[in-house]
């Protein structure tokens, strides 16, 4: 945080160091207990000049010019950044009080009961840490939680009922074992050990997002159509439909609570930089930054796949030439070339690992209310819709690495639009500045 002094008699000595730029901001009164002003704006400048310049146009307006005495602010370069930036300003104040504050409600998971007797699955906004591997989700409201809990049970002979079974044969049962949709272990329809193989089933199922089992059915499928059984193909072929529609009520975020890991990309308040956040322990660390200096990125306006180096960059990557033709116009790439692209290219997988490296050493551990804040912020921010989310998410394959190409591409194009919004700032603010001249 940059910390400014704040005399009310000479307010335009503090005003005219503040930028024209997106910040979160904190004004500080004389008195230590008193608490401050917090807000986040994307105009700094013009925000504090309404907040702090007495004007007589316009008596009515908030004036807190006479309260404060010393301005705290971050530059922040994305939304994203500066709600999380504003987070940590509040909850330092308010503590619990800050989700309300932000209106951020519990996120909704679905929980495997699985210390249960008899497991079955519920929906919660409130999963327990001690079960974070039988919770699953985020879900982008509780209503698409329920859907998926209920498609999903439609696969399989679960439980759906909320008693403490004590299976006993005089136990009536219920509508779900009339129609054959309940092993019904209320009246011992099942072994125990039945009905276990049948949990399991399913909590692979959610853990995977049915990727469990689409493997098998489609195993089974390829052998059925290799043995011209094509009956018993198209079946199995109806079957994986069935999994993959209700797979696809499970957006990728949706995985165990424990297992939830992911690399953020957002744009930097420093045009040379990306903001890399990385969601991991239930917590929010970052921003790193991870400067694009010396990287290529893909000019998405151009309309193709050609790529140009930023005037900035410290040393240009050669671009291969065109691959030799039928006729032999084009040069082969040669060797020097080649090996100088594969340098520049591990020199930049190098230093995202760094990256993720120092962020994955910050461990200290969240607070229940940072812990809820965060994944609160992640949640909204993932369920926007694609035109208003900016940046972009990454998840570790199933072996638990980082796919460091992909999000090396992925920073190339959060620079290449950030450098496209750059130039539009700065000409709007002069054209600004030209209005009120005039």
């Amino acid at each position: 945080m940059i910390q400014i002094a704040f005399d009310p008699a000479e307010p335009k000595a503090a005003l005219t160091q503040l930028p024209h730029a997106a910040a979160v901001f904190a004004l500080y009164g004389a008195e230590a207990r008193a608490e401050p002003y917090i807000g986040r704006t994307p105009n700094l400048k013009a925000r504090l000049e309404r907040l702090l310049q007495p004007s007589a146009k316009h008596p009515r307006r908030l004036q807190l010019a006479g309260r404060v005495r010393h301005i705290e602010y971050r530059l922040a370069g994305s939304e994203f950044e500066s709600l999380l930036a504003q987070f940590s300003l509040l909850v330092k104040i308010y503590s619990a009080k800050t989700l309300e504050r932000m209106h951020l409600g519990a996120p909704t998971f679905i929980r495997f009961l699985g210390s249960n007797a008899y497991p079955r699955i519920t929906v919660t906004n409130r999963p327990s840490q001690r079960e974070a591997d039988w919770a699953y989700g985020p879900f982008q409201s509780r209503a698409a939680a329920e859907r998926f809990a209920d498609e999903a049970l439609k696969l399989f002979l679960l439980r759906r009922c909320t008693d403490d079974l004590n299976p006993n044969p005089a136990h009536p049962g219920c509508v779900y074992s009339e129609m054959k949709m309940c092993l019904a272990p209320c009246y011992q329809g099942c072994t125990d050990e039945r009905y276990t193989e049948e949990a399991a089933s399913v909590e692979s199922f959610i853990a995977t997002r049915g990727e469990s089992r689409l493997v098998t059915l489609r195993s089974q499928r390829e052998k059925a159509s290799a043995d011209l059984e094509f009956e018993a193909a198209a079946q199995f072929h109806a079957q994986v439909q069935k999994i993959e529609a209700v797979r696809a009520l499970a957006p990728e975020i949706v995985r165990p609570m424990s297992q939830l890991r992911a690399v953020i990309l957002q744009a930097s308040a420093q045009h040379d930089d990306v903001s890399v956040f990385l969601f991991e322990g239930g917590t929010m660390r970052g921003p790193q930054a991870f400067s694009t200096l010396g990287m290529r990125i893909q000019n998405e306006q151009s309309g193709s796949t050609s790529l140009f180096a930023q005037p900035i960059a410290i040393e240009a990557i050669p671009e291969p030439p065109e691959p030799k033709s039928a006729n032999n116009e084009n040069p082969l790439l040669t060797a020097p070339a080649l090996a100088s692209i594969k340098l520049a290219r591990g020199l930049l997988e190098t230093r995202l690992e760094s990256v993720l490296t120092g962020l994955a050493e910050r461990s200290d551990p969240p607070s229940p209310t940072e812990r809820q804040g965060h994944l609160a912020l992640l949640k909204r921010w993932y369920y926007r819709p694609e035109v208003r989310r900016t940046g972009e998410i990454f998840f570790p394959d199933g072996e638990g690495r980082w796919p460091i190409k992909l999000i090396l591409r992925g920073i190339g194009r959060v620079a290449a639009k950030s450098l496209q919004i750059a130039p539009s700032l700065d000409q709007n603010h002069a054209q600004n500045q030209a209005q009120n001249q005039a």
